[in-house]
């Protein structure tokens, strides 16, 4: 017969010195409200996110998905690959191509309420974190909008829960499932790298290191591996083109002061403001309290990451993966504070939570979901908040401009004529609108759209775009401005607010190769 698999170490008996950590509480009653929680809010976004347009990096997304590879410039292949089978679920429905962001973080609300209940949190605690999970801003603008930080957070939170799992005696073959997370996470976003680091040094801290003596972690590691190994080879064979993109990227950042508010952003972008007491409780209470010695895996999982990234000088956004653990820690927090209070000053702060939750949900949704109609004084709000729905404005309209144009020129110039878009966000818009406004193939020297190259035989006849009229005075070419980009409800966003204009432009002289360069553009 074959032996039976190893579970994990034991924990002490009550009695033993030892033995502080709660007792896990049951998950089945809890798992089924957590579910229908997740499924409003999945409803909800099905309904809102038809809004607007496709925002510049969900373009980009879209004109990858349609050149599949095992790599890309700016990201792994995961989100691209999804964005592809959306496309052929939903076609260019803006509602469908969300499913995946929307199903992300509705996991993520799941998964804090199962964090919960591995801390030994009971109904109110599990749906408090659900809810709490679902209050955040990040977590709801990434609900509405396709990009790869989005599935990246589902990721931390499955291997924060795993992790707990595994300290609670769960079944030692969990870390092949950890060991698939954190593959899937490299092939989503390379950040999760900092997860991994902190996830291995709260294992080597607390009591779980004995687990390193069985073989089960290792494999997990073989499988993560495994997995990622595909979008390695990609790199190795295009020279780690990732490594120059993020330089570029991150130089830039810097420059335009995007990583200046890193620690305060921690306090209101990730997590919402209203929140702060709920997931600074949460990292008190894994930190200082007895109970939850075997649980400070999640203190290393979050405290490390957080120094890893202000180091670098990361965005604020980049620490989001690690709140819904806090949030759930905080309601168990709570939970146990209510346990030792006097009946009626319990009642108080089981009160208290529920009316935070009561003011938290609807604000939030309100300000971080698509709801406000553009130009409307709630958008305006919004747009203090953040720009990310300013960049679903004008797409179509602007491919309508160049349809315009290109429809306008001689007939012998349009057949030798393309265009060349300056931004990916360009790149993607005329590639979903260009056909059925009859417009020839889009070129772009920007991130992975530079090596699909710029065709054969070369154009003779562009239209530009993402270019001003200064930067336009260096061209080889002979251009001229056909007037700037514009959107009927005149927002302010990258496209409209730079001073790009429409060139078109002749007399192109014949070094596509040096114009066209050894490596791509980064944006």
């Amino acid at each position: 017969m074959t032996a039976p698999l190893p579970a994990a170490p034991s924990p002490p008996a009550p009695g033993h010195p030892h033995a502080a950590a709660p007792s896990v509480a049951p998950v089945h009653r809890e798992l089924k409200w957590l579910l229908v929680l997740a499924l409003v809010r999945f409803l909800a976004h099905l309904w809102l996110n038809g809004a607007y347009g496709f925002h510049r990096d969900e373009l980009q997304v879209l004109d990858d998905a349609r050149h599949l590879d095992w790599g890309y410039v700016p990201y792994p292949p995961l989100v691209p690959w999804l964005a592809r089978l959306e496309l052929f679920l939903f076609g260019t429905s803006l509602a469908g191509f969300r499913a995946v962001a929307t199903l992300a973080q509705c996991g993520a609300m799941v998964l804090a309420g199962l964090i919960a209940a591995e801390l030994g949190g009971r109904r109110l605690a599990q749906l408090a974190a659900a809810l709490t999970t679902a209050c955040m801003p990040f977590g709801l603008v990434n609900s509405s909008i396709l990009m790869y930080c989005g599935p990246d957070l589902l990721w931390v939170v499955a291997a924060a829960w795993l992790a707990l799992r595994l300290a609670n005696g769960g079944d030692l073959r969990l870390w092949l499932v950890m060991g698939a997370v954190f593959g899937l996470g490299l092939m989503t976003r390379y950040t999760i790298v900092y997860w991994a680091i902190g996830l291995a040094a709260g294992v080597l801290a607390t009591p779980m290191r004995a687990q390193l003596r069985t073989r089960w972690p290792w494999l997990g590691v073989a499988v993560a591996l495994a997995i990622f190994l595909p979008n390695l080879i990609w790199q190795v064979r295009h020279d780690f083109i990732y490594l120059d993109f993020v330089a570029h990227i991150h130089a830039r950042d810097v420059a335009i002061g995007r990583t200046d508010l890193f620690l305060p952003e921690q306090l209101y972008a990730n997590a919402s403001a209203l929140t702060l007491p709920i997931w600074l409780a949460g990292l008190g209470f894994l930190t200082l309290a007895a109970t939850m010695r075997r649980y400070r895996v999640l203190v290393w999982m979050y405290a490390l990451p957080l120094l890893l990234f202000a180091l670098s000088r990361g965005r604020g956004y980049y620490m989001a993966p690690g709140y819904p653990m806090l949030l759930a820690a905080g309601c168990v927090a709570i939970q146990a504070w209510c346990a030792r209070l006097p009946a009626s000053r319990a009642r108080g702060l089981r009160m208290a939570l529920v009316c935070l939750l009561v003011v938290a949900l609807p604000l939030g949704w309100a300000l971080h979901l698509p709801i406000a109609p553009v130009n409307s004084p709630l958008w305006h709000v919004n747009q203090r908040l953040h720009r990310d729905y300013a960049e679903e404005i004008g797409w179509q309209e602007l491919a309508e401009q160049v349809a315009s144009i290109y429809h306008a020129l001689p007939e012998a110039e349009r057949a030798r004529t393309a265009i060349l878009a300056n931004n990916y966000g360009e790149t993607g818009a005329m590639a979903l609108y260009g056909p059925a406004l009859g417009l020839p193939p889009v070129i772009s020297r920007t991130n992975t759209a530079w090596y699909r190259g710029y065709g054969e035989p070369p154009p003779q006849v562009i239209i530009e775009l993402g270019n001003t009229a200064k930067d336009q005075r260096g061209s080889v070419a002979r251009c001229t401005s056909h007037g700037p980009v514009r959107n009927r409800e005149n927002v302010a966003n990258e496209e409209s607010n730079n001073g790009y204009e429409i060139f078109v432009c002749r007399d192109i002289p014949p070094i596509w190769p040096q114009i066209w360069g050894t490596k791509p553009r980064f944006g």
